[in-house]
């Protein structure tokens, strides 16, 4: 592998690194564990820290706006190709557990393209996207602007336990 073959798969890897410590560390806090939870939080930064130098380090962080189109791109990617094929293979083995995760994200997903190319066109137009909060829901990752849902519209989650994102 090239040099840069191996920054993005040590992307890739510190990125996982990153999402899995910082759910290992909200299993330990669950458990009782608070200082082991906050080493799982310290790790998990400094793997978000790696991540990100790797990122610079490849130069894959643009403008907003070329990030906003490569946001749009791999949303677009994920809901039309990626999850379909991934809900189909799971079907065809039988294996039903990911299968809603998978119609969950891929409808997500969808929502974030669409999201994104709305702030795209407002970045191209030298302003910033209109609304006051975004909201996401806890269990699909459903973006809402504004104001949450009465209920999630792609899982149902009652639009009171959706996150507010500052």
């Amino acid at each position: 592998m090239t040099t840069e073959e191996n920054a993005w798969a040590a992307f890739a890897g510190e990125s996982q690194a990153n999402r899995k410590y910082a759910n290992f560390a909200q299993q330990a806090d669950s458990e009782g564990f608070p200082l082991v939870a906050r080493i799982f939080r310290a790790a998990s930064e400094a793997e978000a820290i790696h991540a990100r130098r790797l990122l610079v380090a490849l130069k894959a962080i643009g403008t907003t706006e070329e990030n906003l189109a490569a946001a749009v791109s791999g949303e677009t990617e994920e809901y039309e190709s990626m999850y379909p094929g991934f809900i189909k293979e799971a079907e065809a083995e039988g294996v039903t557990a990911p299968v809603d995760i998978f119609t969950h994200a891929m409808k997500a997903e969808e929502v974030h393209a669409k999201i994104y190319a709305a702030a795209l066109a407002a970045v191209q137009e030298d302003r910033d996207i209109e609304g006051k909060e975004v909201h996401v829901c806890p269990y699909c990752g459903y973006i809402a602007l504004n104001e949450p849902p009465e209920h999630c519209p792609i899982c149902g989650v009652p639009g009171p336990k959706f996150i507010l994102i500052e």
